[in-house]
């Protein structure tokens, strides 16, 4: 103890003598001066902060001897903001309610309420993928043993959402088998993508940023977006209660790697995808403690910006079986699944979801690559390019 205490003190003084340095001082004593932290100034500063709460008790007739801070704004008098109280990573402190509480207008259905043209471009996608999507089938196997080319199809999306054992430790997660990074790249995925497609990967806030990579590299997939969950507790506001061992900083963000397979381009392949108006950040509030819940918008996410057909929701639940999908995992509670049904729901003409001229007037596109493509024709949908306004 004596080593560790005599080790600390030296780190000290080598900072002290450091920071004298670099202000251009002399010494620890004039350091002292200059930092208002020397024994006479603390105490006029000690004995005039008295005095100006004397004056306030007794001008307001306060009898209490003791002075009870409820907030910070006492102590952020001297920061550079011109309005202490916008600082919001002081009021998570204080309070326990996070900053992103405070975005506004983050919901599906208040997002758009200024910009009619999007809104209606929204309704207008929501109803398209509606009318064409497939009758929602599930499967319950064990994904350890199950053959995934048994699913005797190639799919454009695939949805992919672990129970990883980072859960167990820091959302409490206790009421399944847990999977390690081995295991999740063990799948064989690969064979289950179309020519192209893409991946979704829930990754979780850890490790899984550098092994979701290895995923996908493995699978055969380019690494092209990071959909990022940000958690928020506006109804159960407060701070964690399952802080990792070491950890600094409170997780509140969740990560979904997306990757891509084949050559697909926003110019050029407007059959296929669509440039929308989804972002890459979902903000919605945190699930209960030990939930595995995902949030909801990440399918329509999904199904705005891929118009294949062809969906796959690998580990998924009852409550994600969802129309357009096939859904498979262990944590199901029934099967319906027909490898020839399911392929019958797909051929040449119908594996995109297509478009109408309304849609592709509304929606944001991206512009042709130059010297290529032919004039006022947009790519394999074969839409008008021109500048296009809705009405």
């Amino acid at each position: 103890m004596g080593d560790m205490l005599k080790e600390l003190r030296e780190r000290s003084k080598k900072r002290k003598q450091l920071l004298a340095q670099t202000l251009g001082v002399s010494g620890v004593d004039e350091l002292r001066q200059v930092l208002g932290t020397s024994s006479e100034v603390c105490k006029r500063k000690r004995d005039s902060n008295e005095e100006e709460l004397l004056d306030k008790s007794e001008s307001k007739g306060d009898t209490s001897d003791e002075l009870v801070y409820r907030d910070s704004s006492t102590f952020l008098k001297g920061t550079q903001s011109s309005n202490p109280h916008n600082d919001y990573c002081q009021h998570f402190v204080d309070t326990g309610q996070r900053p992103q509480n405070f975005i506004r207008d983050v919901g599906l259905a208040d997002r758009f309420e200024e910009y009619p043209k999007l809104r209606e471009l929204i309704k207008l996608k929501d109803e398209l993928i509606s009318k064409t999507a497939t009758p929602p089938m599930y499967l319950k196997c064990d994904l350890n043993t199950y053959d995934l080319k048994n699913l005797n199809c190639k799919f454009d999306v695939i949805l992919i959402e672990p129970p990883l054992e980072e859960y167990q430790r820091t959302m409490g997660v206790t009421n399944t088998q847990f999977w390690s990074w081995d295991q999740i790249m063990n799948l064989d995925v690969g064979e289950l993508a179309a020519q192209r497609s893409f991946v979704f990967l829930w990754c979780g806030s850890s490790e899984g940023l550098d092994m979701g990579r290895v995923c996908l590299r493995k699978w055969g997939f380019r690494r092209c977006e990071d959909i990022c969950w940000i958690r928020t507790n506006i109804k159960n506001p407060g701070h964690s209660k399952n802080l990792e061992p070491k950890a600094v900083f409170q997780r509140t963000k969740e990560h979904c790697l997306m990757g891509i397979k084949g050559t697909v381009r926003r110019s050029t392949d407007g059959d296929f995808i669509h440039a929308n108006v989804d972002i890459d950040l979902i903000i919605s509030e945190e699930l209960d403690y030990g939930s595995l819940e995902k949030p909801v918008e990440i399918f329509h996410i999904i199904e705005h910006f891929c118009l294949g057909r062809r969906r796959l929701h690998i580990f998924g639940r009852d409550s994600t079986i969802r129309p357009g999908w096939l859904t498979i995992g262990p944590e199901l509670t029934n099967s319906n699944f027909n490898a020839d049904t399911y392929c019958s729901y797909f051929n040449a003409n119908n594996l995109t979801t297509g478009c109408t001229e309304r849609i592709e007037a509304l929606r944001p596109k991206s512009p042709p690559p130059k010297g290529k493509g032919t004039p006022g024709v947009r790519g394999r949908g074969g839409f008008s390019r021109g500048r296009v306004r809705g009405r």
